[in-house]
């Protein structure tokens, strides 16, 4: 049976190839939810016009369908709240050589 946890694992595989760091420490992946064998993952780019906006998304789709136990997947692209640099973990910072900087507070 897949779980939340082993999906944002999965997704940790995924880079985005201009960018050594994985989609989960970029801050791209907003939310994964699973019901019964269907996930869905939330998730944005880092910008509308990524080169990058088609394949990433698929790739995606295809390493968690070929998790055990997961036989569907949607993978939704949104654009709210923007991705920022500030959404980057602070392992992703600390591959990119990044000061340590936390996102602001929401209003």
């Amino acid at each position: 049976m897949a779980t939340v946890e082993g999906v944002y694992e999965e997704l940790k595989q995924v880079f985005d190839p201009e960018i050594p760091v994985n989609i989960v420490d970029l801050g791209l992946v907003y939310d994964v939810a699973l019901e019964a064998e269907a996930c869905k993952v939330q998730m944005t780019l880092t910008s509308k016009m990524c080169p990058e906006a088609r394949t990433i998304p698929e790739v995606v789709k295809r390493r968690v369908e070929a998790m055990n136990g997961v036989q569907s997947v949607d993978v939704e692209i949104v654009w709210e709240p923007a991705w920022t640099p500030q959404k980057i973990s602070a392992e992703g910072r600390k591959i990119l050589g990044i000061e340590d900087e936390p996102e602001p507070a929401a209003e």
